[in-house]
């Protein structure tokens, strides 16, 4: 069989695996300084694995091996706020689980990494959400001027979220190399604005959106790192809203804060780590360490809550960044899915809900 029906055919079978760069594309992307040898690349040498056992165990270890805890006995608790009826010029940001998020900032409405399906993989066979009713969806949202994407893993960009959102979205912003996936599924080329790290993007007069490093890797398939991973921050006159997507622990947060002075609100990943894959996730005392190095002021957690991808305790996130953060400069706040963060609020107050939810073992 002809090589390039071999690889297409994967693609004609499903088309949520999306399709990486290639072309006139991938020789404008080539020209990127992270680009080499027929890939994207970290600032520093970034390990997938730690290499304590091989790559098949972990994955046996991880697919078959009995874990406690990874998951609630009951549903989390939710505030199933109707995102349409909210008032667009009030400032706020609301976590729709994992790293999923709605900001209303600057008059617009923005969508980050949203993933409203009950899997993160190709295939909706492979359930992985945590048990309870999901109360948003791609046709019930508002209309959405501009949509975020960190990069493309299948928990951050989700092709059954991506076409029931399309007719709604008025811009996307991706790395380089995001963007051929949305084209794929039928994204208009002109919505679609695809940057490399320390560029950026003026929404409008009052909001320009910077793409910048992250310590990961992507991948929808076979091969890895064919598109970029990025952090984003968006500023305003009055405030920088930072939101890190994947990354594992690396010099780049010092760097950021220093080249922003400070940062207003951090969305910090903090899940689905691992000792075997410790260079592309922070484990939670990292979290909070990159927080203050990115000198914010008020840190929000995101890449937990939702989904079973890592064998920790899904409480455990919560619990530790929690206590890493007692000593830290910065306002820890942890909403349940659907409260409001208003950002104008001096003084806002959230509670410790993960302490009243009972665990499931498995």
């Amino acid at each position: 069989m002809h090589t390039d029906r071999l690889t297409a055919l994967p693609f004609a079978l499903n088309a949520g695996f999306g399709r990486s760069p290639r072309g006139a594309q991938l020789a404008q992307f080539e020209r990127s300084e992270n680009y080499r040898d027929g890939q994207f690349h970290n600032q520093l040498p970034t390990p997938g694995y730690t290499g304590s056992r091989t790559r098949l165990a972990v994955w046996w270890d991880f697919l078959f091996v009995r874990r406690e805890e990874t998951r609630p006995a009951q549903p989390l608790p939710r505030m199933a706020t109707d995102l349409a009826s909210l008032p667009p010029q009030q400032e706020m940001l609301i976590w729709l689980g994992h790293s999923s998020w709605y900001l209303q900032l600057a008059g617009k409405r923005i969508l980050i990494d949203p993933v409203f399906s009950s899997y993160t993989a190709p295939f909706s066979l492979l359930k992985n959400a945590f048990v309870g009713t999901y109360p948003w969806s791609g046709q019930a949202m508002p209309e959405i001027d501009l949509l975020i994407i960190s990069h493309d893993h299948y928990d951050h960009l989700d092709y059954a979220t991506i076409r029931a959102l399309m007719p709604k979205v008025r811009q996307v912003i991706t790395p380089l190399g995001v963007g051929s996936h949305l084209r794929y599924w039928g994204m208009p080329d002109d919505r679609i604005v695809e940057r490399d790290w320390y560029q950026s993007v003026d929404a409008d007069d009052s909001l320009r959106v910077h793409l910048l490093p992250a310590r990961h890797y992507s991948g929808r398939g076979l091969r890895r790192n064919q598109t970029l991973w990025a952090s984003v921050m968006l500023e305003t006159p009055e405030r920088k809203i930072y939101y890190s997507g994947d990354s594992g622990y690396g010099p780049h947060f010092r760097e950021i804060g220093e080249r922003f002075g400070s940062v207003d609100l951090a969305i910090m990943e903090n899940g689905q780590y691992d000792q075997e894959w410790k260079y592309s996730h922070m484990m939670p005392e990292e979290t909070a360490l990159a927080a203050q190095e990115l000198r914010a002021k008020v840190v929000l957690p995101s890449h937990a809550g939702r989904f079973v991808l890592a064998k920790h305790a899904w409480d455990d996130p919560y619990r530790r960044l929690a206590l890493a953060s007692r000593s830290r400069p910065y306002r820890l706040l942890t909403p349940i899915q659907g409260e409001p963060v208003v950002l104008n609020d001096p003084a806002p107050q959230f509670t410790a809900w993960w302490e009243t939810t009972s665990t499931l073992e498995e």
